[in-house]
């Protein structure tokens, strides 16, 4: 029973989250400072700074640090104040949305992250979807203060709106740009004051102050702001929604709170409010049975969200990553690989702080490990405990919307190439087609969005070594042949049309534009086509 306990205790102080905003909102800047107050790093390098050369913790490929944006995620682990925390740092450009998509599902809630002066912004309006879809908590963080910005009451009003859930600010922002003061904490009736220069180094002294204290207010902030922040909190007090963590832990209630990340304002008082209000790791299902997996179940069990190669030049290996949903890893120990249907044993289990391992003898449910991938581990493949025999839900596969053939240049390097486009396309980063009867030097690889295939080229290049021609297609739309009543040469197809298969050999076609879709369908009587992703799940 001690060790049972043990687990448990574990478990309970397990917080797994993802940070997701629009691109160049602060969400890289916010992931650092958490990072400094858990002492996992002591300086936080700068995503696009020109005076020195660190760049951010979090963004390990060659790539993100030179043009400054996270194209994948990153996994990174600290413990503060008595909690193990595991961080899953998101690419916030739209085109990087499918990695995202795959790490909220391995995320138990989320920090969303808004720039202050602009807003909700397609991308966050993206990735609040998926978090609404799986009714996970979202806490909200709305950044840079410090600079000119839009009202509070309109940026919560856009949020309540936009996303249909209700608000409830933790803190109010005293003005904003060159006024900023600093911000009220509601709970706690006191002022934090903005200081543009601690940089984080000395922790920020809350000064008790009820809003009832006009006098003490007017000390800190002048007549014009106490008389604002008075009547502002008042409005808050009557119109706006009660607090409720159920509502909270629920999805329906997002707390808000507003700061500055670049000048690490505000960014201690919401990591200790976060992690009071998040919860311990959260259930998942069984997709078999459909009976829940309780995470403090002693028996171990998890499931494969994200797969990298070649994220250490000197290792030139291949790493899945596991979300823990129940128990406890141990190292050695047989697991049984579902979809493998075997018994295997995971090799080099490693904790991550981006690029950077740590060899680990035990994790437990909430963890995010990884361990070494021979060529084994799909993306949603569940790993358990030989006598637990569960298996948890796919996850699905984005359609692609942009389509290249791709050749090798260098008839010498055709291995080279092969293995390249294998690996990258088996993390999900790219789909990957061959035209009929053909082999493997002239591919047709699909991909979310564009600046994907700036990756591949840059991947292909810099790991591999190997250059290819690309020839951008016009097709837009992908779908899976489930029935044919002939030969697929020998349909009636629009002249665009265009025949490929998966690498598992499955028909699919190609079309510019949903006119061809339907065409296809009409003129061939007995054609089934489906949507992409359907047929695997099937």
């Amino acid at each position: 029973m001690a060790a049972q306990a043990t687990i448990r205790e574990e478990i309970d102080r397990r917080r797994t989250f993802a940070i997701i905003s629009h691109p160049d909102a602060g969400k890289t800047t916010l992931t650092e400072k958490f990072l400094l107050y858990g002492g996992a790093i002591q300086t936080a390098g700068s995503v696009k700074g020109k005076a020195s050369d660190r760049h951010a913790v979090s963004d390990w490929m060659e790539l993100e640090k030179q043009r400054g944006i996270s194209v994948t995620s990153s996994v990174m682990q600290f413990c503060y104040e008595g909690y193990c925390i595991n961080i899953l740092d998101t690419p916030g450009h739209q085109d990087f949305s499918e990695d995202t998509y795959r790490t909220l599902m391995a995320a138990d809630s989320a920090v969303m992250v808004i720039d202050a002066a602009k807003g909700i912004e397609p991308q966050t309006r993206k990735l609040f979807k998926v978090c609404a879809m799986r009714g996970i908590p979202i806490f909200t963080f709305i950044n840079k203060l410090d600079r000119e910005a839009r009202d509070p009451f309109e940026l919560l009003d856009e949020l309540e709106t936009e996303f249909g859930i209700g608000t409830y600010p933790m803190n109010w922002p005293i003005s904003c740009g060159a006024s900023f003061k600093g911000v009220y904490d509601r709970e706690k009736e006191c002022i934090l004051t903005f200081d543009n220069f601690h940089g984080g180094r000395n922790r920020l002294e809350a000064i008790e102050c009820p809003i009832s204290d006009r006098e003490k207010l007017e000390k800190l902030i002048g007549d014009r702001l106490a008389g604002e922040l008075i009547e502002q909190i008042e409005l808050v007090d009557v119109a706006g929604y009660e607090f409720d963590i159920d509502r909270v832990r629920a999805g329906k209630l997002s707390p808000v709170f507003f700061g500055s990340a670049l000048n690490n304002f505000g960014i201690e008082p919401f990591l200790e409010s976060f992690l009071k209000m998040t919860s311990h790791p959260l259930s998942h299902t069984d997709a078999a049975s459909g009976q829940t997996v309780d995470p403090f179940c002693e028996k171990f069990s998890a499931f494969v969200f994200k797969i990298q190669a070649n994220m250490n030049k000197a290792h030139r290996d291949r790493i899945a990553f596991m979300r823990i949903c129940s128990g406890k890893f141990e190292r050695g120990k047989e697991y049984f690989h579902v979809q493998e249907n075997k018994n295997i044993k995971l090799s080099q289990p490693q904790q991550m702080m981006a690029q950077e391992r740590e060899v680990i003898d035990e994790a437990y449910a909430g963890d995010i490990i990884g361990v070494f991938d021979p060529g084994i581990f799909s993306i949603g493949d569940t790993v358990c405990d030989p006598s637990m025999k569960v298996r948890f839900s796919g996850i699905p596969t984005f359609a692609p919307e942009h389509f290249a053939v791709v050749e090798q240049i260098d008839s010498m390097k055709r291995k080279q190439f092969a293995k390249g486009m294998n690996q990258i396309a088996q993390e999900g980063a790219i789909q990957m087609f061959t035209f009929p009867g053909a082999g493997m030097e002239r591919l047709v690889v699909g991909v979310v969005g564009m600046l994907q295939f700036d990756v591949l080229k840059f991947r292909m290049d810099s790991e591999y070594g190997v250059g290819y021609r690309q020839e951008n297609l016009p097709h837009q739309y992908i779908r899976y042949v489930k029935n044919s009543p002939k030969p697929i040469s020998e349909l009636n197809l629009m002249s665009q049309t265009r025949h490929v298969c998966d690498l598992k050999g499955n028909d699919l076609l190609i079309f510019v534009g949903e006119y061809e879709i339907d065409w296809a369908v009409d003129k061939n009587p007995g054609l089934e086509l489906a949507e992409f992703g359907r047929n695997e799940a099937e």
